[in-house]
């Protein structure tokens, strides 16, 4: 998960992705882009919150919805379904 620490948006985020997640996931990686500039170019991080997800070390894709847990776990799971696609 690319965040900031001023982004509204990054904090509601992070209380409700851990939940959503459960099950689906084993770790959460934050990168916050203002202390990680170059992790941010390199992935061409324009907007934040943005979510990767991945599983086994594939990338499968990048996660966008609502942040509503209910919301999150279903998109999540159609996501890790789907084959692992290349990295941004």
């Amino acid at each position: 998960m690319f965040t900031a620490p001023h982004c509204g948006a990054c904090r509601a985020w992070k209380q409700v992705l851990p939940q959503a997640l459960a099950g689906l996931a084993d770790e959460f990686h934050e990168v916050d882009v203002s202390e990680a500039t170059g992790v941010a170019r390199y992935f061409g991080i324009f907007h934040l919150p943005t979510i990767y997800l991945y599983r086994d070390g594939r990338f499968h894709a990048e996660l966008q919805c609502e942040a509503r847990l209910e919301t999150i776990r279903e998109v999540a799971q159609q996501l890790l379904a789907a084959s692992p696609q290349d990295e941004p």
